[in-house]
């Protein structure tokens, strides 16, 4: 699929550009041994990472349709990794949260082709970066791994207000843009706040799915490497 009509293309950040799992997993491991985590009874490291990275995904899948609040989420991720492998939560070390917020977003990892393909894009679109993540954390993925330059626009849900997949979100990207919605598409990894959100709302969508999960057939189009993008676009 080729889209030769289109302006302006909206990215998300996490787990589309920004690689959230391996970031996180890097900050975890680091976490796991400056806190002493096997000595508390996490003798794998592995497994609580495993076990975290479920947990966080299905916490922030509610996070994004607004059944639980950004606190909820940050209180909720941890304490339910440790009651999964069995160990109260309040073995946790009490500044375990706050030491992964401020680690995870000062990694860099990206996915593969990031930046070449956002070079090979920018210079025949407008960029545009929305992101249901949180806005420090956000700020310092995108300075730290110097994507800020691609994007005319950076729309955090907490500066707007509400989150993907809620249609006020799209509208107010495409107002700051000055676009409309048959001249824009929306790329990104979650199906239920990027690509139903963009669909929903009225603007094309690409599935970003690096892990080949199944597509549903309602979903026009994906890809599995950024890369495939210089040759959509």
């Amino acid at each position: 699929m080729n889209y030769p009509s289109k302006k302006h293309i909206f990215f998300d950040l996490d787990h589309t550009i920004w690689d959230f799992d391996k970031n996180a997993e890097e900050a975890l491991h680091e976490l796991y041994h400056i806190h002493g985590l096997a000595d508390i009874g996490l003798s794998s490291p592995d497994l609580f990472i495993e076990t975290y990275t479920r947990n966080n995904h299905r916490l922030w899948a509610q996070y994004h349709i607004g059944e639980i609040t950004k606190d909820e989420l940050r209180d909720a991720r941890f304490k339910s990794t440790f009651t999964d492998l069995g160990l109260h939560p309040d073995l946790m070390p009490v500044d375990f949260e706050d030491a992964y917020v401020k680690l995870c977003p000062t990694k860099t990892n990206l996915f593969p082709h990031a930046h070449e393909t956002l070079a090979y894009l920018q210079d025949k679109y407008t960029l545009h970066l929305i992101s249901n993540g949180f806005k420090d954390s956000t700020r310092i993925k995108v300075a730290g791994t110097n994507l800020a330059g691609y994007f005319q626009n950076i729309i955090i849900s907490e500066d707007v207000g509400v989150n993907k997949p809620d249609k006020a979100i799209f509208q107010h990207a495409i107002d700051l843009a000055g676009a409309i919605k048959h001249e824009s598409v929306m790329i990104g990894d979650s199906l239920e706040a990027d690509i139903y959100g963009a669909l929903n709302f009225g603007m094309d969508a690409i599935y970003f799915n690096p892990f080949n999960a199944p597509k549903p057939n309602d979903v026009p189009a994906q890809i599995a490497h950024l890369k495939e993008l210089t040759v959509m676009f």
